[in-house]
C-alpha cells in the first residue's frame, strides 16, 4: 500500500519520501519545504494517532492527512481534534488523496511563511533598545508624543528621535504598519 501510494504521489510531480515506521521517521529532521505526512491509523510499532501526538509533544508542526481501513466518526473526530489535517477511509480514491495533499502542502507553506514573517519581527525588534520598546508600546496604544514625553520627563523632539530609530529599525513606512507589526507579535 505504501508503494502504491508512494507511485501515485510521485506520478503528479511531488518528492515523496516513504517510512517503514514511525521510528524510521522520528529520526529523520523534517524537510524545511513545504510538507505534509500521510499515515495510517494503524502502523507497527507506534500507530498513526500516537505518532500524530508524539509529532506536536515536539513542536513539530506538519499537516498530518490520516487514511484508514478501520475507521469511523468517532476515530475521524478523535484526528481531526488533535490537529489532523484529513482523514481519508480506505479504499482512498486518488484524486482525493491528491487533492488533500495539495491542499495540506499549500496550508503548511503559509504557515512557514508567517512562522519567517514572525521570526523577522521579532530580530528586528530585539535590536530596538529598552527605552525605545517603551516608547513603541506606549505610542502603538495611541498615546501621543508630548503624553510619552512626559511620562518618561524627556523632551518631545527625544521621543520624535526615538520614534524614527523604531521606525527605521523595525522597517515600518508608516505608524499603521508598524501597530500591525507589533500586533503580529503579540
Amino acid at each position: 500500500m505504501r508503494e502504491a501510494l508512494a507511485g501515485l504521489i510521485a506520478a503528479s510531480d511531488l518528492r515523496v519520501e516513504c517510512f517503514a515506521s514511525a521510528h524510521e521517521f522520528l529520526r529523520r529532521a523534517i524537510p524545511d519545504t513545504p510538507s505534509c505526512l500521510v499515515l495510517d491509523v494503524r502502523m507497527p510499532e507506534i500507530g498513526g494517532f500516537e505518532l500524530q501526538h508524539e509529532l506536536a509533544a515536539e513542536g513539530r508542526d506538519l499537516p498530518v492527512i490520516f487514511i484508514t481501513g478501520h475507521g469511523d466518526i468517532p476515530m475521524a473526530v478523535r484526528a481531526m481534534k488533535a490537529g489532523a489535517f484529513e482523514f481519508l477511509p480506505k479504499p482512498v480514491h486518488g484524486e482525493d488523496l491528491l487533492m488533500a495533499i495539495g491542499q495540506a502542502l499549500e496550508r503548511d507553506r503559509q504557515a512557514r511563511a508567517r512562522r519567517a514573517e514572525f521570526a523577522l519581527l521579532r530580530q528586528r525588534r530585539d535590536r530596538l533598545t529598552h527605552r525605545e520598546v517603551e516608547v513603541m508600546t506606549r505610542i502603538a496604544r495611541g498615546k501621543l508624543n508630548k503624553q510619552v514625553a512626559a511620562e518618561f520627563g524627556l523632551s518631545e523632539n527625544t521621543i520624535k528621535a526615538h520614534r524614527r530609530h523604531i521606525m527605521e529599525k523595525m522597517g515600518a513606512e508608516n505608524f499603521a504598519q508598524l501597530v500591525a507589526m507589533l500586533q503580529r507579535l503579540l
